[in-house]
C-alpha cells in the first residue's frame, strides 16, 4: 500500500526505464518468492492465448482464405 507524500517531498519523477527496471525487479522477487503461483499464472495465461487463438481460427470460413489470397 502507498502512503501520501506532499509534491515538496517528492523526489525528481523517475525516467521510463527507471520505473520499468523498478517493476521488472520487484516482480522478479515475487516470482523468487511465489514460484508456483508465478507457474500457474504462466500457465493460465497461456491456456487463455491458445484458447483464443483456437476460436479465432474455429470462426473462419474457407471464404476468408480465398479472399486474402487475392489481397481483399
Amino acid at each position: 500500500m502507498t502512503t501520501y507524500v506532499p509534491p515538496e517531498k517528492q523526489e525528481q519523477a523517475k525516467s521510463f526505464a527507471e520505473k520499468a527496471q523498478g517493476a521488472a525487479r520487484a516482480a522478479g522477487d515475487k516470482v523468487k518468492g511465489h514460484p508456483y503461483a508465478a507457474a500457474g499464472i504462466a500457465a493460465g495465461v497461456a491456456a487463455a492465448v491458445a484458447g483464443a487463438a483456437l476460436g479465432a481460427a474455429k470462426l473462419r470460413t474457407p471464404a476468408d482464405d480465398d479472399n486474402s489470397a487475392q489481397g481483399a
